[in-house]
């Protein structure tokens, strides 16, 4: 049976009232778990990262992250909450502290958002803790990786330091919203294959039934949407996501395909999905939406492939002749204007190094810049 995870993110806004609501519609509409983001703007953005348009005016990007940040006892009660309900509690960390905290209150699960796919240090931690769990005879903590704006070596260099147990992996395509005959729904299937691991996907198309259940038809096994009590409302992802009669009529068409795959068997079950789901898209376009298979950037996130995802960034402006120390170099989110900094897989190398040019707060970090 598939894992369906309603992604509240932040959508709650920092009231207890609204998480609480938003965690009761997604158990009325059938999810088996509820997501949360764990927010410091400081672990996300450089402050100089641009702005954002919002109807009453544009704002800092950074501005609008400090607005969604909550204090741990916040996310306790929401997974204390989740488990009244009998949900599983599930929360993305973007950085050391947000990681250790959310380790702290012993969630359900990790999961590790797209963008931090390559955030190397948060991965390194998180996978010493499972290391350290595993030495006292307990479980490590299972891990979701998802894999939106990455390509296939960022995947496999991610697995290659948490490893697979107790690991999975979700397709993705890091655009809001993500357009349906892009989404290439066949790679569940390949990464399934090539690691052995449960796969699925992370939607953010605005249909509520053709991605999720197309990967009932590709053998992924989870799927996780975002949910709101309102696509009107002004959350970050409100505008993609599903409300609480859309999330329940998705978990309903994906159980049905579970069903249908569990009486006619794998080859033909798979036949009758397609013939089912033909009845409201044309077969060519489900075709499309399952593509080839092969993992690669969507055309609707290419654009964003190193601003997205994380790089190294100056934290202050430096001199010519500085030793960089690791107060001065953060992993960031590149996102606007800023220019993209290399790998976060350099930053114990940079730190140490002495600059040969004088460099920008906010600017990426670079090879040349060094001695």
């Amino acid at each position: 049976m598939s894992l369906i995870i309603a992604e509240i993110g932040t959508s709650h806004q920092g009231s207890l009232e609204k998480a609480r609501a938003l965690v009761d519609t997604a158990v009325n509409a059938g999810a088996d778990a509820v997501k949360f983001q764990w927010v410091y703007a400081k672990e996300i953005l450089h402050p100089d990262t641009g702005f954002v348009k919002l109807p009453t005016g544009n704002i800092p990007l950074y501005d609008r992250f400090r607005e969604l940040e909550c204090p741990p006892s916040f996310y306790k009660e929401m997974c204390d909450y989740a488990h009244s309900k009998n949900v599983q509690f599930c929360c993305s960390p973007f950085g050391l502290q947000s990681l250790e905290e959310l380790l702290a209150i012993n969630p359900d699960s990790v999961k590790i958002a797209s963008p931090e796919l390559n955030h190397f240090p948060m991965l390194e931690r998180l996978r010493d803790y499972r290391a350290e769990q595993k030495s006292k005879g307990e479980n490590p903590v299972p891990v979701i990786l998802s894999s939106g704006v990455s390509k296939m070596e960022d995947i496999e260099a991610a697995i290659s330091i948490l490893g697979t147990e107790n690991v999975s992996l979700l397709h993705c395509i890091t655009s809001y919203p993500a357009p349906e005959d892009e989404y290439n729904v066949q790679v569940v299937k390949t990464f399934s294959e090539k690691w052995q691991i449960e796969t699925g996907i992370s939607d953010h198309s605005l249909d509520p039934i053709l991605v999720p259940v197309l990967t009932i038809y590709a053998g992924g096994s989870i799927i996780e949407k975002h949910i709101t009590l309102s696509r009107e409302t002004d959350g970050l992802d409100d505008p993609v996501a599903l409300d609480g009669e859309m999330f329940g009529i998705m978990v309903h068409c994906v159980k049905q395909a579970e069903t249908v795959l569990a009486h006619y068997g794998k080859e033909k079950g798979r036949e009758e999905i397609l013939k089912q789901l033909s009845e409201s898209a044309p077969e060519e376009r489900l075709l499309r939406i399952l593509g080839d298979g092969v993992k690669k950037l969507a055309p609707s996130e290419e654009a964003n492939y190193g601003r997205t995802n994380r790089s190294l960034h100056f934290m202050r402006a430096m001199e010519k002749g500085e030793i960089v120390s690791k107060d001065d170099i953060a992993v960031l989110r590149t996102e606007k204007v800023l220019t993209p900094g290399i790998s976060p897989k350099f930053y114990n190398e940079i730190i140490g190094k002495r600059l040969k040019v004088s460099v920008e707060n906010g600017s990426g970090v670079l090879h040349e810049l060094f001695e």
